[in-house]
């Protein structure tokens, strides 16, 4: 069966996928062919933090396997991290977004899953879904984390509801993401889902976790080392905190970083980079105590 009869068989979907990569485009070819098999058939839109290897060439590949103008591709001058999504979020015409990592995608009928859901609670913003790791299916320990949220959400909550989630594997209503700005460029990589979940409860919009809704990662091998990312962790642990918290709580976050250096020197640099981001942090911080409104990202 061709894209274009596929097309005319289903319903197109009213979510858009958005997939960030950068060189990796071996692992983008998986996850577009999974995409591909979507029911219904949903947008897609690639935006490629200025990889240099054959990213174009996949995507124009793939073209085939989706009906017409259903994959769009996005190139960026330069690598804009997580930002990238943002790109995605204001050039999609549907009413929903997901977004897919470039080794990851989602279950064929998991979107249309979300929809119905979204469609029963119009209070909820953003549904985190249930990730399974590898040919094995391994469950990501988010997934337990999730389910166990403490919060208490109210009783008609199609699941538990949570601050925090995993930008893989996640759908969120168009309309709160671009109110709220999408992802902030204060963290472009890791850990920015902690202040879009904030902005999006500040907003006043339900995010919950959902385990019928799944998505699949089938982490890259090629990533940054352990010591890298664990020092990007540290540094960007404080800066939601600066954002969102008092003064106070945002100090003794500093203060865990500077201590944590001590005891492990290679994350010296982590320390520097949020003490640089501060002006950047703080200037964000005002930006979102007056909820001013948000201009799309200019798209190159």
């Amino acid at each position: 069966m061709s894209a274009n009869d596929r097309i005319e068989r289903e319903t197109r979907g009213n979510t858009t996928v958005v997939v960030a990569t950068r060189n990796r485009a071996p692992e983008l070819a998986r996850a577009l062919s999974h995409l591909a098999q979507l029911e219904p058939v949903c947008p897609v839109i690639v935006v490629d933090n200025a990889s240099n290897d054959d990213t174009p060439a996949v995507v124009e590949q793939c073209q085939r396997d989706f009906p017409e103008n259903l994959l769009t591709y996005i190139r960026l001058r330069k690598n804009r991290g997580a930002v990238a999504r943002n790109y995605g979020i204001w050039r999609a015409r549907t009413s929903f977004v997901a977004f897919c990592d470039d080794d990851s995608w989602w279950e064929p009928d998991a979107l249309r899953r979300a929809e119905t859901i979204f469609a029963d609670h119009p209070r909820v913003g953003l549904i985190a879904g249930r990730v399974l790791v590898g040919g094995n299916e391994d469950e990501d320990p988010t997934n337990r984390l999730m389910a166990n949220s403490p919060r208490t959400g109210s009783a008609d909550s199609p699941g538990p509801e949570i601050i925090g989630f995993l930008a893989c594997a996640c759908v969120a209503r168009a309309v709160a993401l671009r109110k709220c700005g999408g992802f902030n460029a204060v963290l472009d990589f890791v850990g920015e889902e902690r202040m879009l979940a904030y902005e999006l409860a500040a907003d006043g919009w339900t995010q919950c976790y959902v385990d019928a809704i799944v998505a699949h990662h089938y982490p890259s091998q090629d990533r940054p080392g352990p010591q890298h990312r664990q020092a990007v962790v540290e540094r960007n642990e404080p800066i939601p905190a600066i954002v969102a918290v008092p003064a106070t709580e945002a100090r003794r976050a500093l203060t865990r970083l500077a201590r944590a250096v001590l005891k492990s020197h290679y994350l010296a640099p982590a320390l520097w980079d949020s003490v640089k981001r501060l002006p950047l942090v703080k200037q964000v911080s005002k930006q979102s105590q007056r909820r001013a409104p948000v201009r799309p990202p200019r798209l190159p």
